[in-house]
C-alpha cells in the first residue's frame, strides 16, 4: 500500500507525537509498504532514525511571516525557499520557535480557515508537491489542527483521507478566547471532509467523538506503539537502594510538584530510606521558573543530595535512565491522551504509578504493569510509591506484567497493523463505491 502521512514538528523538543508518527512510518516501511512521511512546521525531532522527507511544508518561519506581514503572502515560492530550509528551521527551533497555544491563536485559526486563511500559499505549495508524486492509496493527517487540508487533498489527489487524533484537544483548550471557540468551530466544520478518524486509545476515541462531534462510525483506534529495539533487558536498579523516577515534559500539568511533595513526606516520616528521586525530560523556557521553584523547595527540605534533574535525554540515555529506576511516577493533573513514557518504562520492566485518569487507565488495565492512584491526592500517590517500596515481589510482578503487556499490545508493529487495517478498509470502501462496481463514487 502507498501511504502519505502528513505529520507536524514541535520545534526542538522530543515530542511524543513526533516519536509515535516516526515509529509508525518505520514499522510500515519495514513491513514493505511505501510510506512518505511529510513534516510540517519544523523538522521532526525524534530519538530514533528519522524517516521523514527533508523538505518541510508550512514552515514555522513562513506561516509566521504570512500571518503578520502581508508582503510575504505574495512572495514567489522560489524566494520562500530561503527561509524554508530545514537547517534554518532547526536553528529557529533551537532558539525557541513558539509552540505555546497562548501565543498561537491567530495562526491556528488562520490555518484552520484553509485556503481562505493567510497561509493560502502554503496549501498551494504542499498540494503542488503532492500532485507531482505518485498518487497514494490513502493520506493520513497526524492531528485535527491540520484538518483543513482534508478537502483540498481529496480534490487534488482523489484518495481517501484519514485524520489521526493524539492530544490536540490540550492545545485547543490552551488557546485564548476568541481563538479557542473559533478553532473548535472550524475543526468541527471540516469533520465531514475526513473519511475516517484514528485515535491513539479507546479513551481518546470516546473523548474526541464528543469534543469534535465526530460520528461514532467514523472513528477507530490504533493504540500507541513503540519500537522495542533497545528495550530487551529488564531494569537494572541497584540492590539496597530505591530509585523513584519522573520522565516527561517538566510542566505543571505532569504533576512533578505532587511527586516531590509525596517523596518529601515519605522521607521525613522515615518510611522511605536509601533512595533518590531522578527527574528527566524536556523543559520549555516558560516552565523554567516552575522547575526552579521545585528545586528551591527541595533545597529547603534538605533533600538536594538525593534529587537531581538530568535534562533532555537521547534514546540511549532515556533507556538507561528508565532501567535505573525502581518505579516511574507521573501523577498528571489532566487527562493524558497518550502516556508514551509509561509504555517505555513498562517496556523496561519498571512498574509505574500514575493518576487514575485519561489513557493511562487503559494502559495499566491492559498490561497490569502499574498502580492507579487518586488524581491530585498526595496521600494516595505516597501510598502507591510506598507499596512498590515495601513489597518487592509485588513490584517485580508488576514489572514483568508491564514488560510482557507492552510486547503484546503496544509495539510499533501492533500499532502499524491496526492502522493498516483502517487504511485498507478505506481503500476497499472507495473501490466498492467507484464506477464499475455497481454504485456511484462517493462525493468528497
Amino acid at each position: 500500500m502507498k501511504i502519505t502521512y502528513i505529520t507536524a514538528g514541535a520545534g526542538g523538543m522530543y515530542c511524543g507525537t513526533c516519536i509515535r508518527d516516526n515509529a509508525l512510518a518505520t514499522a510500515l516501511l519495514d513491513a514493505g509498504h511505501d510510506i512518505t512521511l511529510v513534516p510540517t512546521y519544523t523538522p521532526l525531532t525524534t530519538d530514533e532514525s528519522n524517516v521523514c522527507q527533508k523538505r518541510v511544508f508550512f514552515g514555522g518561519i513562513s506561516i509566521y511571516l504570512e500571518q503578520y506581514m502581508p508582503l510575504f503572502r505574495k512572495t514567489p515560492w522560489l524566494v520562500d525557499r530561503l527561509w524554508e530550509a530545514p537547517w534554518l528551521l532547526r536553528v529557529a527551533s533551537g532558539r525557541g520557535i513558539q509552540t505555546s497555544p497562548r501565543l498561537l491563536g491567530g495562526i491556528t485559526v488562520s490555518i484552520l480557515k484553509g485556503e481562505n486563511g493567510f497561509q493560502q500559499k502554503e496549501f498551494s505549495k504542499l498540494l503542488h508537491w503532492l500532485n507531482s508524486q505518485p498518487r497514494p492509496d490513502v493520506i493520513d493527517i497526524s492531528n485535527s489542527l491540520l484538518i483543513s487540508l482534508a478537502r483540498p487533498l481529496k480534490e487534488v489527489l482523489d484518495c481517501p483521507v484519514c485524520c489521526t487524533l493524539q492530544g490536540e484537544d490540550i492545545f485547543i483548550s490552551g488557546l485564548p478566547e476568541p481563538y479557542r471557540s473559533t478553532a473548535l468551530e472550524l475543526i468541527r466544520g471540516h469533520v465531514g471532509s475526513v473519511d475516517s478518524f484514528l485515535a491513539v486509545s479507546e479513551y481518546y476515541a470516546d473523548h474526541m467523538t464528543n469534543y469534535l462531534n465526530i460520528p461514532k462510525e467514523k472513528i477507530s483506534v490504533a493504540p500507541l506503539g513503540i519500537t522495542l529495539t533497545g528495550f530487551e533487558e529488564l531494569r537494572n536498579s541497584l540492590p539496597g537502594s530505591f530509585a523513584v523516577g519522573f520522565f516527561g515534559r517538566v510542566a505543571p500539568e505532569k504533576g512533578l510538584h505532587l511527586l516531590c511533595e509525596a517523596y518529601r513526606r515519605l522521607r521525613q516520616t522515615g518510611q522511605l530510606n536509601n533512595c533518590c528521586l531522578k527527574i528527566a525530560g524536556y523543559l520549555a523556557p516558560e516552565h523554567e521558573g516552575y522547575l526552579e521553584a521545585i528545586l528551591d523547595q527541595i533545597r529547603e527540605w534538605g533533600l538536594e543530595q538525593e534529587v537531581c534533574y538530568q535534562g533532555v535525554l537521547d534514546r540511549q540515555g532515556k533507556i538507561e535512565f528508565l532501567r535505573s529506576l525502581d518505579v516511574l511516577a507521573v501523577p498528571a493533573v489532566y487527562d493524558d491522551p497518550k502516556g508514551l513514557t509509561l509504555i517505555e518504562a513498562m517496556a523496561c520492566g519498571v512498574p509505574v504509578v500514575v493518576s487514575n485518569r485519561g489513557t493511562p487507565v487503559e494502559l495499566i488495565r491492559k498490561t497490569g504493569g502499574g498502580l492507579l492512584v487518586e488524581p491530585n491526592v498526595i496521600e494516595s500517590l505516597a501510598s502507591g510509591l510506598l507499596r512498590i517500596y515495601t513489597e518487592p515481589e509485588f513490584a517485580r510482578d508488576l514489572g514483568q506484567r508491564g514488560y510482557d503487556g507492552v510486547r503484546k499490545y503496544y509495539s510499533s508493529v501492533a500499532m502499524a497493523n491496526r492502522a493498516l487495517a483502517v487504511y485498507a478498509g478505506l481503500v476497499a470502501l472507495r473501490s466498492d463505491c467507484a464506477p464499475g462496481h455497481g454504485s456511484q463514487k462517493r462525493k468528497s
